[in-house]
């Protein structure tokens, strides 16, 4: 979509949830960002935020709230739930037909009214899945199907590992990793440990490293560190964990995506000019270490803050 078409479908919508609407205003926005305020209760005021893609309508915006309620996951996971073609604002001539019939009934219209000009109708279940796999490589729908069937045996078994919001976004994580070009041409490979989504192998080009998510994620950030090699410089601490802001409670977002992770730990390791310690005890990094050292760095930053460098610096 274009900025100008962007721009007028978001100003569109600005004009009909204005900030005198009963339930739902939009309070700010952007050609990439949206800020919302959903009445819940008559009382209670939810803010909710929306990130748009550069590729959107082709991939859905990222909505995300300033809370860790978990409740509010399945809502917001419905929310991203867009496919191509769902947009408000559909060919140029059958908006100005909406609008004239609107002028010619010479009347408000309440949100009900509002929607009813849309035609969202529900995909059939074969076009979604169809949708969802375009894109993804053979080898990898087959790890996707893997991992699902071995959910619905763990279900079956009642050995369930992590929370469902956290299973599920990190499936369309993984998703959309195997459809990025980033992934496609190399610039880094992905590998579940034990085919779980809870721990994964990420390579970029010769440097190795290991994530894990918790099961309050995206709420709270994955924990990553480095297994191999071992390295110097590079914002690399004992035990192989990773000095980021962006890797901490107070610098994470339930809208970071793990590709957008994954490339700022490359940035990071370029910018810290790290290098391989060729020879080096490689028993030197392991879990408890990092771990330990994710911990103090976190202390240390809660109390004293962050650097931000200069703009010109990165």
């Amino acid at each position: 979509m274009s900025v100008s078409g962007l721009k007028a479908e978001l100003k569109f919508l600005e004009s009909i949830f204005d900030p005198n609407h009963e339930r739902f205003r939009i309070i700010d926005w952007k050609p990439d960002e949206l800020s919302c305020q959903f009445n819940v209760t008559g009382e209670k005021l939810l803010i909710i935020h929306c990130n748009i893609t550069e590729s959107y309508p082709s991939t859905p915006p990222i909505w995300f709230v300033d809370s860790d309620d978990p409740s509010l996951a399945e809502v917001l996971e419905r929310l991203e739930d867009v496919r191509k073609g769902s947009t408000l604002h559909g060919p140029s001539d059958e908006v100005t037909s909406e609008e004239e019939e609107e002028e010619e009934m010479g009347e408000d219209i309440d949100l009900d009214q509002d929607l009813d000009h849309y035609d969202m109708k529900e995909e059939e279940p074969a076009s979604g899945k169809k949708s969802e796999d375009d894109g993804i490589e053979k080898e990898n729908l087959a790890i996707l199907e893997k991992i699902r069937k071995n959910q619905r045996q763990d279900h079956l078994n009642g050995a369930v590992s992590g929370s469902v919001q956290a299973s599920d976004r990190l499936m369309k994580e993984l998703r959309e990793i195997y459809r990025s070009q980033s992934y496609k041409t190399g610039i880094y490979s992905v590998e579940l440990v034990n085919d779980s989504l809870y721990e994964w192998h990420v390579k970029l080009r010769t440097k190795r490293r290991g994530g894990l998510h918790s099961d309050n994620f995206p709420f709270d950030p994955p924990f990553v560190r480095v297994i191999s090699p071992v390295l110097s410089g590079g914002y690399v601490l004992g035990g192989g964990a990773l000095c980021m802001e962006l890797l901490t409670k107070q610098g994470w977002s339930s809208a970071y995506s793990i590709e957008s992770v994954i490339m700022q730990i490359n940035a990071t390791l370029v910018k810290g000019k790290a290098r391989v310690q060729f020879g080096a005890n490689k028993n030197q990094y392991n879990l408890a270490r990092a771990q330990q050292s994710y911990k103090s760095l976190v202390q240390i930053h809660e109390k004293n803050g962050w650097y931000t460098p200069p703009k010109e610096d990165g």
